[in-house]
C-alpha cells in the first residue's frame, strides 16, 4: 500500500520529528496543533524546539510542500496521534488531549483511514480512542466490533527516542506495534515501513502499551538505586562516583549515575501509568517513583545546609533540562530544585543554562536570575551542578577551587 498523505496531530518532540521523517519519504504531511504560534512557525520552514539537524528536515519539506501545519484536521489517509499524556495531582492518568484529539479527527474520518496512538499511554487507551472515535461516528464500523472487517483501523505505537537523538533513533529503532486487529497491526506496520529501518514487531495494544511503560519503568527502577546509593554514600562519607565505577568492573553489573531526580514527559511518569493499573502489584515501581521524587528534596537540603554557612548566600545553580544538551523542561528536577530554592528565599539565585534564552514566567517571577558560566561562577559562593551540559564538562573549573560545590551529576569528581 503506498500512502500518499498523513495527518500528525501534536507537532512537539516526537510529532514534528515524526511529521518531518515522513514528509522527507515523500508523502503528503498535514501536521495539526492547537498551538497557533508553533503552527507559523512550523509553515516559515522553522522549528519551535530544539533537536539537532530538526531545523534541516522541517525547513526542505517546508520549502518542498510536503509538509504543512494548521490548527484544524482535514481529510487524510492515516492520523497519528502524538498529543501530551500526563496524570493528574493523584497520579491518575489524563487522557483528556487524547480523546480531545479523536475528537478533532473524528468529523474527517473516511472509510479506510488508520488510525495510530503514538502517545506513551496506561493500558486499555487505544480501546478507549477507538470508543470515542466510535461515538463521534458512529456510521463506521470499528474493530472492537468488527475485528478485521473494520471501515476504521485502531493501532497503537509507542515512540521509543531518547531527545538529541530522535531523527536517527525514528528511523533506525525497532517499533512494537499493537493493532486492535490483526489487519489494524498490518497497515500500522506498512506506514512505519515508509521510514523505519529497525524491525517492526507486532503484538495487541494493550501489550504495545504495556511494553513502553515497562521499558521506561525498568530504567525508573534502575536510576531509583542508582539515587538511594548515592544518599547512602553520602550518609558513610564515600564517594559514590568511585563507588559506582568500582562496582561496575564487575562483567554483570551496571550501576547507572545518580541525579538531582527523574524528569521528562515519559520515566517520571510512565511508571504511574502502571501502578494505577495495578496497585497491589506493582509494589517495586512505586517504591522506585518515590525514592526517585525524593531526591530533589535530598538535594534542597543540601543546599540550604551549605547556604547557612554564609550570610549572603549566592547560588548558581547549573542546569534546568531535565538532561543534557536539550531544551526540554518537561517534569525536570532541577527546574523544580531552583523553583523551590527561590521561593525559601535562601540567598540569591542565578541559573545557567545554555539550552534556552529565557527563563520560564515562575522563575523570572521569583526574582531568579540567569548568568553565563563564568559570570555565575565569580558571582556565587556556592555552585550545584544539576545537569551534566557538555558546556559545563568543557569549562573551566580553576575557579571553583574556593567554591561549596554540590554535584549532582559527578562532572566535577
Amino acid at each position: 500500500m503506498t500512502f500518499k498523505k498523513v495527518s500528525v496531530i501534536g507537532l512537539g518532540y516526537i510529532g514534528l520529528p515524526t511529521a518531518a521523517v515522513l514528509a522527507s519519504r515523500g508523502i503528503e504531511v498535514v501536521g495539526v496543533d492547537v498551538n497557533q504560534s508553533a503552527v507559523e512557525i512550523i509553515n516559515a520552514g522553522d522549528i519551535h524546539i530544539v533537536e539537532p539537524d530538526l531545523d534541516i528536515i522541517v525547513r526542505s519539506v517546508v520549502n518542498t510542500g510536503n509538509l504543512k501545519a494548521t490548527t484544524k484536521p482535514e481529510s487524510a489517509e492515516v492520523f497519528m496521534i502524538a498529543v501530551p499524556t500526563p496524570f493528574k495531582n493523584n497520579h491518575e492518568p489524563d487522557l483528556s488531549y487524547i480523546e480531545a484529539a479523536a475528537k478533532a479527527i473524528a468529523p474527517v474520518l473516511e472509510k479506510g483511514n488508520l488510525v495510530v496512538l503514538e502517545s506513551t499511554s496506561p493500558v486499555g487507551a487505544t480501546e478507549k480512542l477507538a470508543y470515542w472515535l466510535k461515538q463521534a461516528r458512529p456510521e463506521f464500523s470499528f474493530p472492537q466490533d468488527s475485528g478485521d472487517h473494520a471501515d476504521i483501523n485502531v493501532a497503537h505505537c509507542p515512540e521509543r527516542v531518547l531527545p538529541g537523538y530522535v531523527l536517527q533513533e525514528l528511523v533506525s529503532n525497532d517499533r512494537v506495534i499493537g493493532g486492535l486487529s490483526k489487519t489494524c497491526s498490518d497497515k500500522a506496520v506498512e506506514l512505519y515501513k515508509t521510514f523505519v529501518r529497525g524491525e517492526c514487531i507486532t503484538t495487541n495494544a494493550r501489550t504495545a502499551e504495556l511494553a513502553k511503560l515497562t521499558e521506561n519503568s525498568f530504567r525508573d527502577v534502575n536510576i531509583a538505586f542508582a539515587n538511594e546509593l548515592s544518599m547512602i554514600c553520602d550518609k558513610l562519607k564515600i564517594n559514590v562516583w568511585e563507588l559506582i565505577k568500582l562496582a561496575n568492573r564487575h562483567p554483570r553489573v551496571n550501576v547507572l549515575n545518580p541525579g538531582p531526580g527523574v524528569g521528562g514527559h515519559c520515566i517520571a511518569v510512565d511508571p504511574w501509568f502502571i501502578v494505577h493499573s495495578a496497585p497491589e502489584q506493582a509494589k517495586l515501581i512505586r517504591q522506585a517513583r518515590i525514592v526517585n521524587d525524593s531526591k530533589p528534596h535530598y538535594v534542597i537540603s543540601q543546599i540550604t545546609e551549605a547556604a547557612d554557612q554564609f550570610k549572603k548566600p549566592v547560588i548558581a545553580c547549573l542546569g534546568l533540562t531535565f538532561k543534557a544538551d536539550i531544551d526540554d523542561l518537561r517534569e525536570s528536577p532541577a527546574l523544580y530544585i531552583v523553583k523551590e530554592l527561590a521561593t525559601m528565599n535562601v540567598g540569591d539565585i542565578i541559573s545557567v543554562e545554555p539550552n534556552i534564552d529565557m527563563l520560564p514566567d515562575s522563575l523570572q517571577e521569583a526574582g531568579v536570575g540567569i548568568d553565563k558560566f563564568e559570570t555565575a561562577i565569580e558571582k556565587a559562593n556556592i555552585v550545584v551542578i544539576l545537569v551534566d551540559h557538555k558546556e559545563f564538562h568543557e569549562c573551566d573549573k580553576t575557579n571553583l577551587s574556593m567554591k561549596v560545590v554540590i554535584d549532582t551529576r559527578g562532572i566535577f569528581v
